[in-house]
């Protein structure tokens, strides 16, 4: 068995005005079945955009497995999206990057 990936995620951009008040430079860590490092609340709206990604990524899983040529992965909230004309809210960009057991700095 693979050792366990924790998966970094931090906020990249804000264009609007964010409900959760992310600001860019806002980070927490994913490992195993928890997320950790948080400053203030997790939005549902912003994880759920990521689980796709997140579950692979912890599990050793590489971009290019996933035929994500990027080295950076950039994730858009997702009631950003389909929500702006009712929230009156904008688009927050995450950027998520794997972080190994033994190197706390390697990229996707």
């Amino acid at each position: 068995m693979s050792p366990p990936y924790r998966v970094g995620v931090c906020v990249k951009e804000v264009k609007g005005d964010c409900a959760m008040g992310y600001k860019p430079g806002d980070c927490f860590t994913v490992e195993r079945f928890y997320v950790s490092g948080v400053g203030k609340d997790i939005c549902i709206h912003a994880l759920s955009s990521m689980l796709t990604l997140l579950s692979p990524f912890l599990k050793g899983v590489s971009a290019e497995v996933l035929n994500i040529v990027s080295k950076i992965i950039l994730v858009i909230c997702s009631i950003s999206r389909s929500w702006k004309t009712l929230t009156c809210r904008g688009t927050v960009i995450f950027e998520l990057r794997k972080i190994g057991q033994k190197d706390n700095n390697a990229m996707l």
